[in-house]
């Protein structure tokens, strides 16, 4: 079974998100069952720092062996930071999803949303449900 960590929220899409304690700032990477079906991971297209994001519009892509997927955004805000060691080595994805891993972190500009983002039980739920 996925590792589904119980402090983050998660999207429909398999990204996983950590909200900053302040509720300011989200770090997004994809989820350890993402990486597990796509399998291993080639190529990721990361988007510009500064770029505004919508929540669940695409903000790029990721590429494995038999497989091109869209990034969607999970909440809307700016861009940060980019893990730029996955330019490099994108099987850091692989690896560990959820600490080195980690795709991109965005300033959050509609705190609300967070709302709508699944929490583990969910998202588990939904995973053994064969989604």
């Amino acid at each position: 079974m996925a590792e589904v960590p119980k402090d983050l929220k998660y999207t429909e899409q398999h990204e996983w998100v950590h909200i900053s304690d302040d509720g300011t700032e989200a770090t997004v990477g994809i989820t350890d069952f993402a990486q597990g079906e796509l399998g291993d991971i080639v190529y990721v297209e990361l988007p510009e720092e500064g770029a505004a994001l919508e929540q669940m519009e695409s903000f790029g892509t990721i590429e494995a062996v038999k497989t091109v997927e869209d990034l969607y955004a999970p909440l809307s805000g700016e861009v940060l930071e980019v893990n730029h060691l996955l330019t490099d080595k994108p099987t850091l994805i692989n690896e560990s999803p959820y600490d080195e891993g980690w795709i991109v972190r965005i300033r959050i500009d509609k705190p609300g949303e967070a709302a709508t983002l699944l929490s583990a039980d969910e998202y588990r739920e939904r995973i053994a449900e064969g989604a």
